[in-house]
């Protein structure tokens, strides 16, 4: 009998802010009953200010040391499974990146960069890093080619796409 994926190892979601990944990632973890960890929210926790309030005081620099420090320090227990949302700039640690890949299978939510557009009205006060020197076309594009150099699997999405349906086609692709 073939093995069942969800029964045995971790996820983690990645893609571009307004992909999906949190709110994808907690119905994931709530239909698999794993626990949900939000990478940017632990980061803020950690700081004590929001992703745009660290890159304004400290630096972008700043911002990907302790999104890495905070993945690379994830207690993950044996008892218990977990889905993973990290920011959409984790992809240039590497070490984060092969950490979570020997961690958990990688899900790449693969979204047009229209859709994009159409979600991030605010990406010049979200915290991303990279849009202060790079266009938002600019980041997709060169994101997109590190999303899918690490990705186990990739989910194309398009603007018909509902986040239970995606959930129950990620968890197919998942027991494949």
């Amino acid at each position: 009998m073939p093995e069942n994926h969800c029964d045995t190892m971790n996820i983690t979601i990645i893609g571009m802010a307004g992909a999906g990944k949190s709110t994808i990632g907690k119905l994931l973890a709530k239909k698999l009953g794993y626990r949900f960890i939000d990478i940017d929210k632990v980061v803020e926790q950690k700081s004590r200010k929001s992703l745009q309030e660290l890159i304004d005081s400290e630096g972008e620099r700043a911002l990907l040391e302790l999104e890495e420090e905070t993945v690379l320090g994830i207690q993950l227990n044996s008892t218990d499974k977990y889905v993973i949302s990290p920011g959409g700039s984790i992809i240039y640690s590497r070490p984060a990146m092969e950490f979570l890949k020997t961690q958990s299978t990688v899900i790449f939510l693969d979204v047009s960069f229209e859709i994009i557009t159409k979600r991030l009205s605010n990406f010049a006060t979200r915290g991303m890093v990279g849009i202060r020197n790079k266009s938002l076309k600019e980041l997709f594009d060169e994101r997109r080619i590190l999303y899918n150099k690490y990705a186990d699997i990739t989910i194309k999405l398009d603007k018909q796409n509902k986040v239970s349906e995606t959930v129950d086609h990620i968890i197919k692709c998942l027991n494949k």
